[in-house]
C-alpha cells in the first residue's frame, strides 16, 4: 500500500525533504534491535510505501512537488540528488514563476484552476506507479499563499477524483506572533476548506515546535531547518510500519488508525463574530488517542493511564477511542521512542484565536481587497467563520 505526497509551496517542499529523507536514513540504520529478517521485512515496507522504482540504483521518492516559484523546487531537487541515497523523479514537479505573494485568494482562485491539469496530471502519473494506493499525505503551510490557497484546491481536487483514498494533510500552524499580514485570514479560509475536502488534519504549531528545539534540545539559534528536522522526526516516527507479531511490518489504510471526524451540533451555536475569552479548556478531553512505542522493551511497556474513561468524551468508551502500537524495530538511532498522535481540545485555543484575529479584520475590513479582486467574496469568509466556530463549538462540548 503506496502512498504519495504533495508537497506545496516553499514550507511543503522543505519539510518533505527532510521527512523523505528521515524516512530512508531510518530504513536503513543497522541498529535497529530486532533480527536481520525483520530489518529487511521493515525496510521493504518502508521502500514500498514511500519510494517507487529505482533509477541508476537510487530509490525515487513517490511525490509530487508543487510551487509557484522553481527556486525552491529546484533547491529540494538538487538537496536529494546530492545525497546519493535517494531523489525525486524529475517530472515530479511543477513551477510557475508569476504569483501573487502571500494572498490565499491567487492560489485558490487563479493559480489552482489554470494549471490544475498539469498538477493533477503529475499525480496520476505517481498513482500509476502505486502497485495499490493507500491515499495522499499532503505537507503544507497554512499561513502563505501557495501552501494554503493552492493547496485547498490541490486536496479538493484529490477529493473529487480519488475519493475512495484516504487525503491526509500535514498543516504548519502560523507563529502567533505572525508571520505575514494577511495570516489569519489564510489560515482560516485554508482550516474550512480542508474540513471539507481532507479526511485528516495533522497539526503541527510552529511555536510549540521551536519551544522543542529551545528548552528539549538547547538549540541556540534555531533556524526553519532545525523545526523542519523536528518535524520530520515526528512525522517518520508515526509513519513508519509497525511489526504485525505474525513475521511482517505493517500499514492500516488510515495509517493513524482512528476515527477523526467531528460533527457539529446542530443548533446552540454561539452568534457569529461573538469570540467568547474565556473559552479556557481546564481540561484537554479527546476523541481518540493512538500511542506509537517502537525499539527496547516496548511490550513491558505501560500505557494503562491512557484508557482512563476521564480523558475521554462521556459518549465515547476507551476502547473505542485508544490505540497502541508496539514495534521492537527502533526508531533511527533511538534506543526507545514513544509517539502520541491525539485528538483532542488542544487545538481548540489557537484556533479561537486566529479565528478571533481574523474576525476584527474582516469586520473593518482590512485587506479584503485583496480577496475580492481575485473572486473571494465576503460570503466565502462568513461561510469560513460559520463552520469554524461549529468546529470550535463541537469541540468545546467534549
Amino acid at each position: 500500500m503506496s502512498i504519495v505526497t504533495v508537497q506545496l509551496g516553499q514550507c511543503g517542499n522543505q519539510i518533505g525533504f527532510e521527512v523523505f529523507d528521515a524516512l530512508f536514513n531510518d530504513s536503513h540504520c543497522p541498529r535497529g534491535l530486532c533480527s536481520k529478517r525483520e530489518n529487511e521485512a521493515y525496510q521493504a515496507s518502508c521502500k514500498e510505501r514511500f519510494f517507487s522504482e529505482e533509477e541508476n540504483g537510487v530509490p525515487l521518492a513517490r511525490a509530487v512537488l508543487v510551487d509557484m516559484e522553481p527556486k525552491v523546487i529546484n533547491q529540494t531537487l538538487s538537496k536529494a540528488a546530492r545525497s546519493g541515497r535517494w531523489k525525486y523523479g524529475q517530472h515530479s514537479c511543477f513551477c510557475q514563476k508569476q504569483g501573487s505573494g502571500n494572498n490565499w485568494a491567487y492560489g485558490y482562485s487563479v493559480h489552482g484552476p489554470r494549471h490544475e491539469e498539469s498538477i493533477m496530471n503529475l499525480i496520476r502519473k505517481e498513482v500509476e506507479k502505486c502497485d495499490s494506493l493507500s491515499g495522499f499525505f499532503i505537507i503544507m503551510s497554512i499561513a502563505g499563499g501557495t501552501g494554503s490557497g493552492l493547496g485547498a484546491f490541490v486536496t479538493q481536487n484529490l477529493q473529487d477524483q480519488y475519493s475512495s483514498a484516504l487525503k491526509m494533510n500535514q498543516i504548519i500552524w502560523p507563529y502567533g506572533t505572525g508571520e505575514v499580514i494577511v495570516q489569519n485570514y489564510n489560515s482560516i479560509l485554508t482550516v474550512s476548506h480542508l474540513y471539507r475536502s481532507s479526511d485528516a488534519l495533522l497539526v503541527h504549531e510552529n511555536d510549540a515546535v521551536h519551544k522543542i528545539c529551545a528548552q528539549l534540545m538547547n538549540i541556540k539559534q534555531i533556524s526553519f531547518c532545525d523545526i523542519n528536522q523536528v518535524l520530520a522526526h515526528q512525522l517518520g516516527s508515526v509513519f513508519q510500519p509497525t511489526y504485525s507479531g505474525e513475521g511482517s511490518f505493517h500499514y492500516r489504510r488510515n495509517p493513524l488508525g482512528i476515527d477523526w471526524q467531528v460533527r457539529p451540533p446542530v443548533s446552540g451555536l454561539p452568534p457569529l463574530g461573538e469570540m467568547s475569552g474565556n473559552r479556557e479548556i481546564h481540561f484537554n478531553t479527546s476523541i481518540a488517542n493512538l500511542v506509537i512505542l517502537r525499539g527496547k522493551d516496548v511490550h513491558s511497556a505501560d500505557v494503562g493511564a491512557f484508557k482512563d474513561p476521564a480523558l475521554y468524551t462521556s459518549w465515547l468508551e476507551p476502547v473505542h477511542a485508544f490505540n497502541v502500537w508496539k514495534t521492537q524495530r527502533a526508531f533511527r538511532k533511538y534506543e526507545k521512542s514513544a509517539a502520541l498522535v491525539s485528538n483532542s481540545q488542544s487545538l481548540v485555543k489557537p484556533l479561537d484565536m486566529i479565528v478571533g484575529k481574523a474576525w476584527n479584520m474582516f469586520a473593518s475590513r482590512a485587506y479584503l481587497h485583496q480577496y475580492t479582486k481575485f473572486g473571494i467574496e465576503e460570503e466565502d469568509f462568513l461561510d469560513s467563520f460559520t463552520l469554524l466556530e461549529q468546529v470550535i463549538a463541537s469541540y468545546c462540548n467534549l
